[in-house]
């Protein structure tokens, strides 16, 4: 699950296209239909809630935060944020951006498999494909459960993962090669159709003095899942599944989708004790 160290000082770099406004514009919808958390300034102050459950229902608890730009984007919008993430050297630097930028968002340096709280919270989110940094099933299962353990009544999980046929069709043995003004890599992709584990090296160059580079060198694993696999996890963890939906067309997810947004509610008819 360490994988982002070195690499953490060129990721955003790296994914300065990435748009991170647009995907918390559209959670913040699905939020809104399917959940109960509110901006923090936009929530309704005649509610029959005492303060300390109101703020836990309009929590919001990022799973797998990185360098925090999602983060701060739903911060952007309103809401409460926590940040969690095993990588201190992603950590560190959503805390400068934390301290320079005046983000109110709260980090914490935990494994999504083993993260706790002090209260519960009404809306978990993963996005980013984080959620495939877990490569044994009964990894996520255990993930599903934690959050299915902290979620207020009625709350939800949003998360996105990306499916064999992305890694498989799309992906595949690829060599992808990029330059920047100051640094560069190389990615050399490798997928392995027994185990659908997606293999990645990534080779980065980083300018430090005059024409002085530094190269360092990092191997990232993702495992590619069906839907029907995650469906069958979100089962097993006590979550009801709610809706699937394909992250680029916004249409129900099919077998062509390379990503796909899972939305699942907290079952609170189910009386079932979770195995944390």
């Amino acid at each position: 699950m360490e994988s982002y160290t070195d690499f953490a000082l060129v990721y955003d770099t790296f994914m300065d296209e990435t748009p991170y406004g647009e995907w918390a514009a559209f959670i913040h919808e699905l939020i809104d239909e399917y959940g109960i958390s509110k901006p923090c300034l936009k929530a309704l102050s005649n509610e029959n809630l005492g303060d300390n459950l109101l703020q836990e229902k309009n929590l919001v608890v990022e799973l797998g935060c990185g360098t925090g730009n999602f983060t701060a984007e739903m911060s952007k919008l309103g809401y409460d944020m926590i940040g969690i993430d095993n990588s201190s050297s992603m950590l560190n630097i959503a805390m400068q951006k934390k301290e320079k930028d005046s983000i109110p968002a709260f980090y914490l340096e935990q494994d999504m498999r083993d993260f706790e709280l002090f209260g519960t919270a009404g809306t978990f989110v993963s996005v980013c494909d984080s959620v495939n940094y877990l490569t044994d099933r009964e990894d996520i299962v255990k993930m599903m459960k934690l959050v299915n353990n902290y979620l207020f009544p009625d709350g939800i999980f949003i998360f996105d993962f990306n499916t064999v046929h992305k890694y498989r069709d799309v992906i595949g043995d690829t060599t992808i090669a990029e330059d920047r003004e100051d640094c560069a890599f190389i990615w050399d992709n490798f997928f392995d159709e027994e185990t659908n584990i997606n293999e990645y090296d990534l080779t980065i160059f980083v300018q430090e003095e005059g024409d002085s580079y530094r190269r360092f060198f990092e191997t990232h694993y993702q495992r590619g899942y069906t839907l029907e696999e995650m469906l069958s996890m979100l089962e097993e963890s006590g979550l009801a599944f709610l809706k699937a939906i394909d992250a680029d067309t916004h249409n129900d997810a099919d077998e062509s989708s390379e990503r796909i947004y899972i939305i699942a509610r907290k079952d609170t008819d189910s009386n079932m004790q979770m195995d944390v």
